[in-house]
C-alpha cells in the first residue's frame, strides 16, 4: 500500500473514537500489550513523561517538548487527535514522522496484528513507541488520548506523571462525576513515580492524593508552589496558559532532581519558541488582526468556559462567535453559558459524530442565542468575515474537526 491507502486502511477498517465515540473504546490494555510485545515492547527503550487531564494536556506537552529540544535532547512527542495531517501525532524534535515509516510499519505488522484487531488509536500509539524506539528518543512526551487508566499510553513506567486538571467530557466513559473522571486520570499515577497536578479542585484532590500514598508517589500541586522569579513568558496565546506554565515549571524541578540537564535561558527560549519547535496549532491561535480572528479547539466546558475568559483581555465592538460540536458534549450547558449579545455562525461538518448545524442553531434558540448555520466551517467563517467590520472579533471555537478546516 501507499501512504494513502495506507491511512485509508488505518481509518476505515479500525474502529477510532473520532469517528464512532464510545463503540471504539477498549475496557482494558489487553490490546496494547499484545501489540507492544509483538514489536519488542520498544516502550522499555526509552525514558518518557505521561500526561492526562481534561484540558491543557497538549500545550503542557508541546511546551515540555520544545525545553527538551532547546536543551539538546532528543525528543519525542506523541498527542491526539491532530488537526490536519495524521502525521503530526507523532513527531520527533518537532518533525512529523515520515509517510515512509507510517506505511513501512503497517506493512510490516498488518498481518501479526490482525487476529488482535485493534482500534485506531491502538495502532497509532503502538506506531508512535516503535518510532521513538527507532529514532532512539532521549524522552518522550506522552499525551493520553483519553482518561488515563484504560488509556493504551498507559504501559509506560514514565520518569514523570503529570495530571493538568479534571472537568465534565466524554461522561459516558469515564463517569458523571468529577471525582470518577479523577479516578480514571489518576490510574497514570505509577510506583514510586513522582507526580504533578496542574490545579488544586478541593472536591477531587483527595482523589490523587490517595492514589499517590498507595502507590508511594511523591505528589505536587503545580498552583501551590512558590515563584520567588517572575513566571517565564510563552509565545502560546491565552490567559489560561498560565497554569500551564506553573505545571512545566513544576515538572522542571522533578525533573531537575532526577537528574535532566535543563539550563535555565534554554527554558526560557522553549517556552518562548513553543509553535515553532513542535508546530502546535489551534490554542488560541490568533489568523486575523482587523477584525481580530482567533481560533481555539475549546470543545468542553472548562475549555470553554477558559476561551470566554481569554475573550475578557481582548477590546472590541462587536462579537461574532463560530462554533461547531460533537454530539456527545454537554451542548445544553456549553450552549448556556455563551454571550447572548454576539452573533452565531453554527457549523458542522463531514465527521459522523457533529451535531448537524441546523440542529445546533434550533437548539442554540432556546438559549436566546441567534444565528445561521453553515455545513461547512469555511463558510461559516468567510459570512463572519464579511459581516465583521474592523474593531470587531471573530471567535472561533469548538470540535478538533472545526478548527482542523480553518487552520
Amino acid at each position: 500500500m501507499d501512504y494513502k491507502e495506507t491511512i485509508t486502511y488505518l481509518y476505515q477498517q479500525l474502529p477510532q473514537y473520532q469517528k464512532v465515540g464510545k463503540k471504539a473504546y477498549k475496557a482494558d490494555l489487553n490490546n496494547i500489550l499484545a501489540l507492544a510485545y509483538i514489536i519488542g515492547d520498544p516502550h522499555k527503550t526509552f525514558k518518557s513523561i505521561h500526561i492526562a487531564g481534561t484540558n491543557g494536556k497538549g500545550s503542557t506537552a508541546h511546551m515540555l517538548a520544545s525545553i527538551f529540544q532547546e536543551n539538546g535532547y532528543t525528543t519525542g512527542l506523541y498527542t491526539s487527535p491532530h488537526l490536519k495531517d495524521f502525521r503530526e501525532r507523532v513527531k520527533v524534535n518537532g518533525k512529523k514522522i515520515s509517510k515512509k515509516s507510517v506505511v513501512d510499519f503497517v506493512e510490516k505488522y498488518k498481518s501479526f496484528f490482525d487476529d488482535i484487531k485493534p482500534s485506531f488509536f491502538e495502532w497509532t500509539v503502538a506506531l508512535a513507541f516503535y518510532e521513538f524506539a527507532h529514532q532512539k528518543v532521549d524522552i518522550a512526551i506522552i499525551e493520553t488520548g483519553l482518561g488515563g487508566r484504560l488509556d493504551s499510553t498507559n504501559i509506560i513506567e514514565p520518569e514523570l506523571s503529570i495530571i493538568t486538571n479534571i472537568g465534565y467530557d466524554h461522561q459516558s466513559i469515564l463517569g458523571n462525576t468529577l471525582p470518577e473522571i479523577a479516578s480514571e486520570k489518576a490510574g497514570i499515577i505509577k510506583y514510586d513515580t513522582p507526580v504533578i497536578i496542574g490545579e488544586t479542585q478541593e472536591e477531587i484532590q483527595d482523589v490523587f492524593i490517595n492514589r499517590a500514598k498507595e502507590f508511594n508517589a511523591p505528589i505536587f500541586f503545580a498552583d501551590q508552589a512558590t515563584h520567588e522569579e517572575e513566571l517565564p513568558k510563552t509565545d502560546l496565546k491565552g490567559a489560561y496558559q498560565k497554569k500551564n506554565v506553573l505545571t512545566v515549571l513544576q515538572a522542571i524541578r522533578q525533573l531537575k532532581f532526577k537528574g535532566w540537564k535543563l539550563k535555565n535561558k534554554q527554558i526560557s527560549k522553549g517556552f518562548l519558541k513553543v509553535q515553532k519547535n513542535t508546530g502546535l496549532l489551534g490554542r488560541w491561535q490568533v489568523i486575523g488582526e482587523n477584525p481580530y480572528t482567533v481560533l481555539d479547539v475549546s470543545h468542553n466546558i472548562a475549555g470553554i468556559e477558559q476561551a470566554l475568559n481569554n475573550l475578557k483581555e481582548v477590546t472590541y465592538k462587536n462579537l461574532y462567535i463560530v462554533i461547531g460540536l460533537a454530539m456527545d458534549k454537554d451542548i445544553k450547558s456549553i450552549l448556556e453559558m455563551l454571550p447572548k449579545d454576539a452573533t452565531y455562525y453554527f457549523t458542522s461538518g463531514e465527521n459522523e459524530r457533529l451535531m448537524p448545524a441546523k440542529k445546533l442553531m434550533l437548539d442554540a434558540v432556546v438559549h436566546n442565542l441567534r444565528g445561521k448555520a453553515f455545513n461547512k466551517p469555511k463558510k461559516a467563517l468567510k459570512e463572519a468575515k464579511k459581516n465583521a467590520s474592523s474593531g470587531d472579533a471573530i471567535l472561533v471555537l469548538g470540535s478538533n474537526f472545526v478548527i482542523a478546516e480553518l487552520v
